[in-house]
């Protein structure tokens, strides 16, 4: 009776090893499943702040060609030079550039 007392005394510990150890390994799964989360949107971040970055840029070049569209020299220029409208009289020639 002895004997099959100490047999149950040692399987407690290694139970709660086992435990301790299934609770270890979902931890550490857990939190390299967060840091691979935190590093995709950090990444993410970056990328979006690029794109923001060229989006001003872009803004601003638009509002500047709204500035000069508000000029009517500029417009009739711009007409003249894009899609070749020309003054009476004027004669429009297209020279190749090499």
């Amino acid at each position: 009776m002895a004997k099959g007392y100490k047999k149950k005394k040692k399987v407690g510990p290694v139970l709660l090893l086992f435990v301790s150890f299934a609770v270890i390994i979902i931890t550490t799964f857990t939190i390299f499943r967060y840091w691979v989360l935190i590093y995709d949107k950090y990444q993410e971040k970056g990328e979006l702040k690029e794109k923001l970055a060229s989006l001003k840029d872009k803004e601003e070049e638009l509002e500047a060609d709204v500035n000069k569209l508000q000029d009517s020299d500029y417009v009739a220029r711009y007409a003249r030079e894009k899609y070749f409208y020309s003054k009476d009289g004027e004669y429009i020639l297209k020279i190749p550039e090499d």
